[in-house]
């Protein structure tokens, strides 16, 4: 027996903690330009941040993921400004098994080990498990980037382990693919620890 989402993934806009995730067009191209550029993280290998050039691409690349079905986009804004912070992204979107992936996030250097992406990953939990209805969430990254499997870790996902030989980086070199997965099962208990997180201003 097979499942799938109680509602279709579809352009959305959510919001608190801080932070609005709106659904990502052209007019964010601008505002990730200088997102990127604090702290030029172009420049690190083992993330998929687009150069200042490719930034239109990279935006056109998931708005075409959008219309195949298998991306839903995000501009990462900060509540109070609406200044561009980053982007994310849910990704590898498998509506016969309710499944979904969060990718695709970074956030500008000053952002960062802030509570901006606890207050992001808890908006898009909580519109994956408790308005969707997913089975199963996802997280990907590279074997070398440790930050981004703490993170990851911290959130309470579990390590499923690793796919040898999966991907090109930009420099050319083929990485191993660590994957990460939270079951709908254990999502009351990881939303319960994000809130206490959000509380006591942890990131």
């Amino acid at each position: 027996m097979t499942t799938s989402f109680t509602q279709a993934p579809a352009p959305t806009t959510l919001q608190g903690h801080g932070v609005r995730l709106v659904p990502l067009s052209l007019d964010h191209i601008p505002g990730l330009r200088i997102a990127a550029a604090d702290g030029e993280l172009w420049n690190l290998r083992v993330t998929s941040v687009p150069e200042p050039a490719d930034t239109e691409a990279y935006v056109a690349t998931a708005l075409q993921g959008q219309a195949d079905g298998h991306m839903l986009p995000f501009a990462v804004l900060a509540a109070d400004t609406g200044a561009v912070l980053g982007t994310t992204r849910y990704h590898d979107i498998l509506p016969a098994v309710a499944r979904l992936e969060i990718g695709y996030t970074w956030y500008a250097q000053s952002v960062q080990r802030t509570q901006v992406n606890t207050a992001c990953k808890l908006l898009l939990l909580q519109h994956a498990f408790d308005t969707l209805g997913a089975a199963v969430v996802g997280w990907r990254t590279d074997n070398f980037n440790l930050a981004s499997q703490r993170a990851i870790e911290r959130l309470g996902a579990k390590r499923d382990g690793a796919i040898r030989h999966h991907a090109l980086r930009r420099d050319g070199t083929v990485r191993d693919t660590v994957m990460y997965s939270l079951l709908a099962g254990e999502w009351p208990e990881v939303r319960a620890h994000l809130l206490y997180k959000m509380a006591q201003h942890l990131p």
